[in-house]
């Protein structure tokens, strides 16, 4: 039983590790010693912009995206039902069948919401 907890700790000691060395060699040796306006200025291809460079985009766009994800990674979900279906049992199927009724569902609940609306 000890060695399985000593087994997460080292995991959660690791998962500290690996992202606190690297931010800690930045701030400390490998990051810039003498900070300037050029050093500190927002990097743009080299052009600097004219006019107003806030442009606000339609929340649709970004919910368009999202339901296209969500989706799209359901879908890879779906992938291993379609490889092994001769070996899938009834109720492996029933699974599928209820995760694709749930997709659906969702499909039907944002077209009602006109989420699918590119306008």
């Amino acid at each position: 039983m000890l060695n399985n907890w000593m087994f997460i700790g080292l995991f959660l000691l690791m998962g500290a590790i690996f992202p606190g060395v690297p931010i800690l060699l930045n701030s400390l040796i490998l990051g810039p010693k003498k900070n300037n306006p050029v050093k500190n200025s927002v990097y743009e291809c080299g052009i600097e912009t004219v006019g107003d460079t806030w442009v606000q985009f339609k929340v649709q766009y970004y919910i368009f995206a999202l339901v296209f994800v969500v989706f799209d990674v359901e879908t890879i979900f779906l992938f291993p039902f379609a490889v092994a279906f001769d070996q899938l049992t009834l109720f492996m199927v029933f699974e599928a069948v209820l995760f694709i009724v749930v997709l659906a569902g969702g499909l039907v609940y944002a077209w009602r919401k006109g989420a699918l609306q590119w306008v």
